[in-house]
């Protein structure tokens, strides 16, 4: 008989011996994943008003901000081994769950695109300086195969380049700080305090806060799906200690993340200081040449490769899976993220990149603040996690869809888009608001939910109470959907 739809082998729960991604390997992810154009836009676009002391300034609140956020939902892929679309079916039901998954999913798939672009032009200048050869879009293409190979070979494969890749990117990133600091020199404008255009008051205000919530933005999509991640991280079992328990992940996202997010915006805005664009391709061109400027293009094509693997294709792939059921494995959600993220033409969109960083990150930031109403304020963390994988059970809600999910995202995107400066914080404020006043007092009044009910630690909790969440197959002579009695072989 058919299996169900919810039990593809890729979605269920990993267990506490499965964990690979140690505290290191998670930071080194970091050093890798901060390493994009669209960070360097940040830094680019925030000097031509404000100088680099308040640019910086701006990116620290920001990056601290968003990596808080990022450690709150980071725990239900570290507690119960869940990955974001799998608990996604809680606050939107077991069908309702696609629909702002794969929102994610096409913008992390489009993030693939435009990051495979940006190192391929790199890569594109390292072969034209060795062997004269000049094709952009043949780089693009031969980059995509191997970022998206080296991720279908598994979360271990991603988390060894990442290891490999962040010491070389951290050596390479302070030579091209300093080639592009003494460029800036060369054109008599100091990077600490020169501003293309500087304002005062009011208008100083708001441009710090678009740097602000611009770096905000940047991760949202990352702070809504970093359970298809974090469930890989090694923790402690047994640990009650919320902040023991998420270390290594607080480590990564309060230090490694903000480092890293503040030198590479540095990097950017230096880069504009010297050659008036934030593209470091672009200004290491024009400030260095022969083998010196190939190695440093090298750091933009390792940093591109780390970045997608580990914060694009991964998460993208797992919603994918998701979508196309047992019958659609991981290789295969790789494979989709690539093809949507070419189709997109990223090189296009380079010129609206801070805008839409604005408006996703709004979007986005609704789900945040509904799987953080979800999770921590109604279910206390403990969840029913077996019933995430029934067809037919306490997550199917009407017609597999929890309309308070909808109502609550739909509203806090749309307050958010009015407010694109705040978007992050005001889309996560009233996602979580209106989710949970409609939940707690309509929706699980019709639907009760058996962990809100029975708030029990040893029913409900995972890693803290030792358990790995086993979720039993379903015998082929049974219809999906149906329970299995308690002797059946666990999967």
């Amino acid at each position: 008989m058919k299996k169900s739809h919810l039990k593809t082998p890729d979605l269920l729960p990993i267990a506490h011996k499965d964990r690979k991604i140690t505290k290191l390997g998670f930071s080194f992810m970091w050093v890798g994943m901060c390493v994009l154009l669209a960070t360097f836009a940040i830094g680019g676009s925030g000097v031509m008003t404000l100088s680099l002391p308040w640019v910086i300034l701006a990116t620290v609140i920001g990056s601290l901000a968003i990596g808080f956020f990022i450690s709150l939902i980071a725990d239900i892929g570290i507690e119960h081994g869940l990955s974001f679309p799998v608990y996604m079916r809680a606050p939107f039901g077991t069908i309702g769950t696609h629909i702002p998954s794969v929102t994610r999913g096409v913008a992390a798939s489009m993030w693939f695109g435009i990051n495979t672009y940006f190192g391929a032009t790199a890569m594109n200048g390292i072969l034209n300086i060795l062997f004269g050869f000049d094709n952009w879009f043949i780089c693009y293409f031969l980059f995509a195969i191997v970022q998206l190979v080296n991720t279908a070979l598994g979360i271990k494969s991603v988390e060894r380049f990442a290891d490999m890749a962040a010491p070389v990117i951290i050596i390479i990133s302070l030579w091209m700080y300093s080639s592009l600091s003494d460029k800036a020199a060369a054109a008599g404008r100091s990077v600490w305090s020169w501003a293309e255009n500087p304002v005062t008051g009011g208008a100083a205000f708001t441009a710090f806060l678009v740097v602000i919530f611009s770096n905000m933005g940047f991760w949202a999509t990352l702070s809504a799906d970093i359970p298809s991640i974090s469930r890989f991280i090694k923790a402690p079992a047994n640990e009650k200690n919320w902040f023991k328990r998420n270390k290594a992940s607080l480590i990564g996202n309060l230090i490694a993340m903000p480092l890293t997010q503040t030198f590479m915006i540095i990097i950017g805005a230096v880069a504009y200081i010297a050659v008036l664009n934030y593209d470091p391709v672009i200004a290491l061109q024009e400030s260095a040449g022969g083998f010196i400027l190939a190695i440093l293009l090298l750091m933009i094509v390792l940093a591109q490769w780390s970045t997608n693997t580990a914060a694009n294709v991964v998460p993208a792939a797992t919603i994918f899976i998701n979508v196309g059921g047992p019958r659609f494995p991981f290789w295969a959600g790789v494979i989709t993220a690539g093809i949507v993220g070419t189709v997109v033409q990223p090189w296009k969109l380079f010129g609206v990149i801070i805008p839409i960083l604005l408006f996703v990150g709004g979007i986005l930031s609704a789900i945040v603040g509904i799987l953080f109403a979800d999770y921590y304020i109604l279910r206390k963390r403990r969840v029913n996690v077996p019933e995430l994988y029934e067809d037919h059970g306490q997550f199917k809600y009407v017609g597999g869809v929890n309309a308070a999910g909808f109502i609550a995202w739909i509203i806090g995107a749309a307050v958010s888009y009015f407010v694109p400066e705040y978007g992050f914080l005001v889309g996560f404020l009233v996602g979580a608001a209106v989710y949970y006043v409609l939940a707690k007092y309509w929706w699980f009044k019709r639907f009760p939910q058996a962990e809100m009910e029975d708030p029990s630690d040893e029913k409900y909790l995972g890693l803290s109470v030792g358990r790995d969440w086993i979720i039993k197959e379903e015998p082929a002579n049974q219809p999906a959907g149906q329970k299995v009695p308690d002797n059946v072989d666990l999967y």
